[in-house]
């Protein structure tokens, strides 16, 4: 008897009001190369209350003519935990893609990532990140010292888009209740089984300083919340630290980066974290 391999790849994109974002974003899963192979796109949106969904339901003809499904589930619950573990439960492929609503992936991006996760051993995989061009001069200064960071250097960071094949999916059940749900997923795997493949994804940094002081007061809470309530996965984040003579390095090459940057830094450190997620934008 012949059992069926389910060579189906699902894309799990948690949606809350982003009219703004989704059409492109679509639009790039829809110029993904041949390699990318069956897919099966899922956009959870979550309380939505603009045109997301309707922009999502115009974009059903054209995956359907590539063979590929799109599925828009509404729900009434805010909350991209809630979202994510809902696109989980109406996913068809073994492999997942989490894949956030404003980030843009190159071609051969998806393609690559199935070839980098057909393994029997668990595995988690992301492209390589690219800082969307900023606006704000504010926002250009923190990234371009962000980017030089170790941690961001060393690859395979999956802010804004990870995936991970079936024996990666099953380490864990439903996504728990936490703020940085990247940094819980990442860490359920030690380094040798994080990938980071060429193609790149373009990722959108949080426009000007409040809103920078913002995203980073959550992230930091995040991560020390996983941390906390999961101390064993700590042994996996292997992060490249900084030492000071690469700090004085960085800052003299960027001073002007490394001062908004050290400024973002103590502005988050003089405030405690809101309880639960909070949105950047």
């Amino acid at each position: 008897m012949t059992v069926a391999v389910n060579t189906q790849l699902s894309i799990i994109i948690a949606a809350n009001n982003e009219e703004d974002y989704i059409g492109p974003c679509l639009d790039a899963v829809l110029a993904q190369d041949a390699q990318a192979g069956a897919l099966d796109v899922i956009v959870a949106a979550n309380a939505c209350t603009d045109r997301t969904k309707d922009i999502v339901a115009g974009y059903v003809p054209d995956f359907t003519a590539r063979g590929w499904r799109l599925t828009c589930l509404h729900l009434d619950r805010p909350g991209k935990v809630g979202a994510l573990n809902a696109g989980d439960g109406a996913a068809l492929g073994a492999m997942r893609v989490y894949l956030d609503a404003d980030v843009i992936c190159d071609p051969a991006l998806i393609g690559q990532l199935r070839a980098a996760l057909t393994s029997e051993r668990p595995l988690y995989a992301t492209g390589t990140l690219v800082v969307t061009p900023a606006r704000s001069w504010i926002t250009r200064a923190y990234a371009k010292f962000w980017q030089q960071l170790p941690f961001v250097k060393g690859g395979a960071v999956g802010a804004g888009l990870f995936a991970v094949n079936g024996a990666g999916r099953a380490l864990w059940g439903d996504f728990p209740e936490v703020i940085s749900d990247d940094t819980f997923v990442r860490l359920n795997f030690p380094p040798d089984q994080r990938i980071e493949v060429p193609a790149a994804y373009h990722w959108p940094m949080i426009e000007g300083w409040f809103g920078l002081v913002k995203v980073r007061r959550r992230q930091d809470a995040g991560v020390r919340e996983i941390y906390d309530l999961y101390p064993h996965l700590a042994a996996n984040e292997a992060k490249a630290g900084l030492g000071r003579k690469e700090l004085v390095s960085l800052a003299l090459r960027y001073p002007v980066s490394f001062a908004v940057y050290v400024g973002v830094a103590l502005n988050v450190r003089a405030r405690p974290a809101p309880a639960g997620w909070t949105r950047g934008r």
